[in-house]
């Protein structure tokens, strides 16, 4: 097989790699997309062909070192190669994420500074053209799917196949000049903006250089062993910095496939198809297969139940000891092997996880159950640690030495070390150049000697694994001095399938109170099989049932933390289930799917009230978006709940 050298100092931008790959392994697959129930594919060489045509085309809409390209779209093949056409001109790719209203989606135009956009459809063209009449940017609107847009009159619409029909012409009218504008390009330069969530403001704009990323995807695919033999699927948002990483950047320096789902609605029929080798996920996908699993066992006959029982019991017991190489008797390896012929392997095919070599989950704490499950069926399921700002890689976790609740060790070249109030600070090769048009806050997100201030609290274990677990801003205290760490407390809770979202409040108060908001699917199938009828999300957090069924939950939280004497004493003692599921449109969530908290508590002032003020009910009227942009009003009176607080295990330790 042939393999990049290793660190070639001469390929140090995409552009480069690409020419690299076509030559090296031009006849490779290098892209597939499902279109119409067909898949397509491209080899390396193909795809370099299509993305020379794509850059001639952007430098005949006047595309030029230093700007801005504004990309938005589900993932597509067209939508990749315009990332790498744009940086062959030495122009900086800035995806933006699709399901982002018109908006949200304008700041980043506006402050890009972006004159051309590309498009996926007809729906991103409408956003573009509002913002357009709003802002004047992007003043070229380059589109790839053409459907719904014969009647579209506007000078500055282009159609992607027109833009590269105009790339051929420009290619023979100017021989060289692509190779030379290549050339020019260099490792310190501006590879990529990404912007962050913007959970607490404004997004910012985070310039990564090519350096940046492709020395951190060198390091991750050695640290991995992944190889031109691999394969991925790309379903998760390209403006996001994990998308950028694995679909992209690592996919150039390896050399594997990148495979592109149909919708988002077939990505897991999609993801049986393709039996990806490397996969991604947050944890809520692996939940939410794990609640399919749950659902799926639960509907069928009483001997596949009890065989995939019975089988799972022994996964548990053994799976992750055999994975890990730790002795397991001659019996248990028998009956794992049985269990993987009747029980393991059928379900990772019917998932399409049967030739998953490496996984990874990251964003949010994943539950200790729902990780164990995955590892105890053979799947090498791994946890990460990073940020946009350190091109992803922080912490990694190495085969052998898997913790559900760390994030492994400092990846290879990143140093760690914990500043005096918690906060891990991290200097490695990643570390992005700057926030663009922000000096200010570039300069107070890094310290003199280059680490970068994550704004997580953690802390290393006895092994050297990190282990994370807060936001350091959002670590508070109760009113007696506990330690009151609300995301550690929220996770806990969504590792429950029945809960969705929670939002804990507890900083200066006497006590912790939380919102949750259920999963509709798992809540709602728990209710069928026990007769509960209900018409909606509302009616059905609503009933009696539901809400001792999220007591159960909580209450078992409160019994974890009371294992912990410094946590013990922040169990959650009031709670009410929300009325409506939090949005991103609605302001609540970021694109990202994080918790606005400070916002949730300004929206929803009277239930935070209510959960303190002793009562048992509290009213809320909350105005919503719906699907089609239009506003509405809902109103309720929520149930709120008391816990019982359970008596610590060990005598309660103030952190200090």
């Amino acid at each position: 097989m042939t393999q990049r050298p290793a660190r070639d100092p001469a390929l140090d931008t995409f552009p480069k790699l690409l020419a690299y790959n076509a030559r090296a392994r031009g006849d490779r697959p290098a892209m597939r997309e499902k279109d119409l129930g067909i898949w397509q594919s491209w080899s390396w060489a193909e795809s370099a062909a299509e993305i020379r045509r794509l850059a001639h085309g952007l430098a005949t809409l006047g595309v030029a070192r230093g700007d801005r390209v504004v990309l938005v779209g589900d993932n597509r093949p067209h939508l990749y190669w315009s990332i790498c056409a744009a940086q062959c001109l030495g122009a900086v790719p800035v995806p933006v994420y699709q399901d982002a209203v018109a908006d949200e989606m304008a700041f980043v135009v506006e402050h890009a500074e972006a004159r051309v956009a590309v498009a996926e459809d007809q729906e991103q063209v409408d956003k573009l053209l509002a913002i357009r009449a709003k802002t004047g940017l992007p003043a070229t609107i380059v589109y790839d799917d053409p459907r719904g847009m014969r009647n579209y009159v506007d000078p500055g619409l282009v159609e992607l196949a027109a833009m590269a029909r105009a790339g051929d012409a420009h290619a023979a009218a100017n021989l060289g000049f692509l190779d030379a504008e290549i050339a020019k390009g260099k490792g310190s330069d501006a590879s990529v903006m990404l912007y962050t969530s913007g959970t607490t403001g404004q997004p910012k704009g985070v310039l990564l250089t090519f350096d940046n990323v492709i020395r951190t995807a060198e390091n991750a695919i050695a640290f991995d062993g992944l190889t031109q033999d691999d394969d991925i699927l790309a379903y998760l948002p390209m403006a996001w910095v994990g998308d950028h990483i694995f679909s992209y950047a690592e996919a150039y320096v390896a050399g594997f496939c990148v495979s592109c789902p149909e919708s988002g609605a077939t990505v897991m029929t999609d993801l049986k198809e393709i039996g990806p080798s490397f996969f991604f996920a947050p944890p809520r996908i692996f939940e939410n297969i794990l609640t399919q699993v749950a659902i799926r066992m639960e509907d069928a006959g009483a001997i596949k139940r009890n065989m995939f029982r019975y089988f799972m019991g022994v996964a548990k017991r053994v799976g992750i000891a055999l994975m890990d190489g730790k002795p397991v008797s001659a019996a248990d390896r028998l009956l794992y092997a049985l269990g993987e012929r009747f029980v393991y392997a059928p379900l990772k095919n019917a998932l399409g996880l049967a030739r998953m070599r490496i996984g990874y989950t990251a964003g949010e704490a994943i539950g200790p159950d729902i990780f164990d499950f995955y590892r105890s069926l053979g799947l090498n399921l791994k946890q990460l640690y990073g940020a946009t700002e350190t091109s992803v890689f922080i912490c990694m976790q190495p085969d052998g030495q898997i913790k559900s609740d760390t994030v492994g060790v400092p990846a290879p070249e990143v140093e760690i070390k914990i500043a005096e109030n918690g906060e891990v600070l991290v200097r490695s090769p990643g570390i992005f150049q700057s926030y663009y048009k922000n000096d200010l806050a570039t300069a107070s997100s890094k310290t003199e000697d280059g680490f970068y201030l994550t704004g997580d609290a953690g802390f290393f274990d006895a092994d050297g694994h990190l282990k994370i677990i807060d936001r350091a801003k959002d670590v508070g205290r109760l009113k007696d001095g506990t330690l009151f760490a609300p995301k550690y407390i929220e996770n806990k809770l969504k590792f429950f399938s029945y809960i969705k979202e929670a939002v804990a409040f507890g900083h200066g108060r006497e006590f912790v109170a939380c919102f949750v908001n259920i999963d509709l699917e798992a809540t709602g199938n728990w209710a069928e099989r026990r007769g509960i009828a209900y018409a909606s999300y509302q009616e059905l957090a609503a009933k009696p049932e539901v809400l001792q069924l999220v007591q159960e939950c909580v209450e078992k939280v409160n019994r974890d933390l009371a294992d912990d004497p410094t946590l013990a004493g922040s169990q959650v003692r009031r709670f009410l289930v929300l009325h409506k599921e939090l949005d991103a449109d609605d302001g609540e969530l970021t694109r990202t799917r994080k918790v606005r908290r400070n916002f949730i508590a300004d929206r929803y002032g009277p239930l935070v009230e209510g959960l303190y003020s002793g009562k048992e009910t509290a009213h809320i009227s909350t105005v919503v978006t719906f699907e089609d942009g239009r506003k509405g009003k809902i109103e309720a009176d929520l149930a709120i709940r008391e816990v019982a607080r359970i008596a610590p295990s060990a005598p309660l330790r103030k952190a200090g």
